[in-house]
């Protein structure tokens, strides 16, 4: 299946990228990208986003295998009723959340590398599976707010169409 396929890729591109700063850079090293705005800075977390939970591993491990089985199953279901969205953004959330799960069962925490700066405000460093994650679930949220909608014309054209019969 093809959401398959996407999830794979994406997490071979977070592993890659993920190595290429493990191996070529020393911790908290950093090479500037767009002056101080966008830094590349190897960095790693043992938390969750923003660094919370710290030194929970087998909290994400647990919560981890939860998900990508939730997500397994509900991908199955919304491919089978010919959605397109919905399953992509799902393939997103999959391949970011393997690719942090893999990072923390093999090293006991996550490679983080990409850095933003927005004046003396340093957002927290993060990587390619965790873009994933974010743009998956907004695409989630994208197309629930789209379906509603879609709902609501089905619902408002088919009572228009009702009252035009009486």
């Amino acid at each position: 299946m093809v959401y398959y396929l996407i999830a794979f890729v994406l997490f071979l591109i977070d592993q890659g990228t993920k190595y290429l700063i493990a191996t070529n850079l020393e911790l908290y090293e950093q090479i500037p990208v767009i002056g101080d705005f966008f830094l590349i800075t190897s960095s790693r977390n043992r938390g969750a986003a923003f660094g919370i939970l710290q030194d929970q591993l087998w909290f994400f491990i647990v919560v981890t295998l939860i998900v990508v089985a939730g997500i397994i199953w509900y991908l199955q279901k919304v491919v089978k009723e010919g959605r397109r969205l919905l399953p992509t953004a799902l393939a997103l959330v999959l391949g970011g959340a393997l690719g942090n799960f893999i990072d923390r069962l093999v090293m006991g925490e996550v490679v983080d590398f990409l850095q933003f700066n927005f004046g003396s405000y340093t957002f927290p460093i993060f990587n390619i599976a965790d873009s994933c994650i974010v743009i998956g679930v907004a695409l989630i949220i994208l197309d629930t707010l789209l379906d509603g909608r879609r709902e609501k014309m089905k619902t408002t054209s088919g009572v228009s169409g009702t009252e035009g019969n009486e």
